[in-house]
């Protein structure tokens, strides 16, 4: 995600909605990160699980997609839950991000299957999470996502955002083939990637890449950004909405 003081109009858009408290807030464990944020009825089927970017940071947190998960709720009447998670500088990085997805969506209302939806680093950890944890994901849309996390470090996204969460550049090779989803194996659930192809954060690149080694339905967006995708009203969040449509 992009420094303050450096937002693009996209950001600035997003940023400047006003958050949106949640219905309900529950947590999966002890960590003060370790909660949950329900919008709309807890017992509307499907849950849609929503995983937040800023490059896995602790400095960035789950704030600016609550008007994300309040929208989504209402357009289609759901649950969504905004899940936080540990990041790095805040008792995060490798393992304790990774480790934190298989409860926090076990902790989810109901029994069955989530819709996962993930924006920029949270669309990595959606499509980790697809694949480590099958039976919980019944679809997976990834927003913005760093869906080849080798491919990011090589790009030094996020002034080496990758090897922060690897612990380290002297780690991340050792440590790709159980946190890029580009190794592991295909989730299988179906995966639809939206990129803005102007995204100047995440290069659309990367889901073209993943969608050619692993499989997916890439959706990009002409003129489009990191941002627009994520903020309500906008036709890029139109997208959004029916990618999240009955399947």
């Amino acid at each position: 995600m992009t420094a303050v003081d450096e937002l693009d109009d996209e950001a600035r858009t997003l940023f400047a909605l006003e958050p949106v408290a949640p219905s309900a807030t529950l947590s999966y464990g002890d960590h003060p990160s370790q909660v949950v944020d329900l919008y709309g009825d807890p017992a509307a089927r499907p849950v849609v699980a929503l995983l937040h970017g800023g490059f896995w940071r602790e400095r960035y947190d789950r704030g600016y997609l609550t008007p994300l998960a309040a929208a989504l709720a209402a357009d289609l009447d759901v649950c969504a839950a905004l899940i936080e998670y540990r990041r790095v500088g805040g008792g995060g990085g490798f393992p304790a991000t990774f480790d934190d997805l298989p409860p926090a969506l076990a902790a989810l209302p109901g029994a069955g299957p989530v819709v996962l939806v993930g924006h920029s680093a949270g669309g990595h950890l959606a499509l980790w999470a697809a694949s480590r944890c099958p039976t919980a994901v019944e679809r997976v849309v990834g927003v913005a996502a760093v869906a080849d996390l080798a491919r990011a470090h090589a790009l030094g996204l996020s002034d080496g955002a990758v090897a922060e969460l690897l612990g380290g550049a002297e780690r991340v090779a050792d440590r790709l083939d159980e946190t890029d989803p580009m190794r592991m194996p295909a989730p299988r659930a179906p995966v639809v990637l939206i990129h803005g192809e102007a995204d100047a954060d995440v290069p659309a690149e990367l889901s073209r890449r993943y969608a050619d080694a692993v499989g997916a339905h890439v959706l990009e967006l002409p003129g489009a950004g990191h941002y627009a995708p994520v903020t309500p009203g906008t036709r890029a969040y139109e997208t959004l909405l029916a990618a999240l449509g009955p399947a």
